[in-house]
């Protein structure tokens, strides 16, 4: 039996039903039991915010896909493996490398797996760069018109796929990759501007790419986001501490076949652009 944490989430979601479709066991954690999940996963409501909520969930299972971040983490895989758990697959992140506790979101990720690696358990690490799926990010703008406004113009990033993170943790649930940290990346990598231009081709519209200022970018993420989350975001990509450009074999290597491409990624979800 194998435990989903996320499983309604964009990664989470993929794995349940990758693993379903495999006919493995599943179990997934949810906060609502009326959660839309794979035909044949088995719902089970808790909150990883507080380990003791979902005890119930942990019964029978073998390995757990763990998403980063929680409060009482160390608590929780405790938990776990007093329940006879053997192994975490943790969805980590690549600014999980720089160790930077003063940037939020590569403190959450490299806290997350300093207590998966104290906890005893085997595991193993997915640091996924940028999803594809962030380009849905632009819906509101493409249901206006045609141009598409994108912040951090200059930054490219090999952006992948959440169904091969998927791919990558389920064959690490099944065993063979513990102790390891997976490096998972599309095959090439792209600036906004290149991202558009695929769709464009796509949808079959005359689309028009426009690279916001950093001011511009700045005065966004400060209208969406808490500002401890601006600066981690305005470190990796206008200061350039974090790389998510280079390409990384991990995906190809473990699932045996080629990362998929941001072409191949728009081709499955153009209906939701239309």
């Amino acid at each position: 039996m194998f435990l989903v944490t996320g499983a309604t989430g964009t990664v989470g979601a993929e794995v349940a039903a990758a693993l379903t479709g495999a006919g493995e066991p599943v179990r997934a954690l949810v906060r609502r039991p009326d959660a839309v999940l794979p035909a044949g996963a088995e719902a089970v409501t808790g909150d990883l915010n507080d380990p003791g909520s979902f005890e119930a969930a942990l019964e029978g299972v073998d390995g757990i896909f763990l998403l980063s971040g929680y409060d009482d983490l160390p608590g929780l895989l405790a938990r776990a493996r007093d329940a006879g758990v053997r192994r975490i697959v943790l969805l980590s992140g690549g600014s999980a490398a720089l160790a930077d506790l003063g940037n939020a979101v590569s403190r959450y990720m490299t806290l997350s797996e300093r207590a998966v690696r104290a906890s005893g358990l085997d595991w193993t690490f997915l640091r996924p760069r940028a999803f594809m799926s962030n380009a849905l990010r632009w819906l509101p703008q493409l249901r206006e018109g045609d141009t598409v406004r994108a912040q951090f113009p200059d930054v490219p990033a090999a952006c992948v796929d959440p169904a091969d993170i998927a791919a990558v943790a389920v064959r690490a649930l099944a065993g063979g990759h513990e102790g390891q940290v997976l490096d998972l990346t599309g095959p090439v990598a792209l600036r906004p501007a290149d991202q558009v231009a695929v769709l464009a081709e796509v949808l079959g519209r005359d689309l028009r790419f426009v690279g916001l200022s950093n001011d511009e970018t700045r005065a966004e993420l400060e209208a969406s986001l808490p500002r401890e989350y601006v600066d981690a975001f305005w470190q990796f990509y206008a200061e350039g501490t974090l790389d998510e450009a280079t390409v990384h074999p991990a995906v190809p290597e473990v699932t045996g076949r080629p990362a998929r491409t941001f072409a191949e990624w728009a081709r499955a979800h153009a209906d939701a652009f239309r």
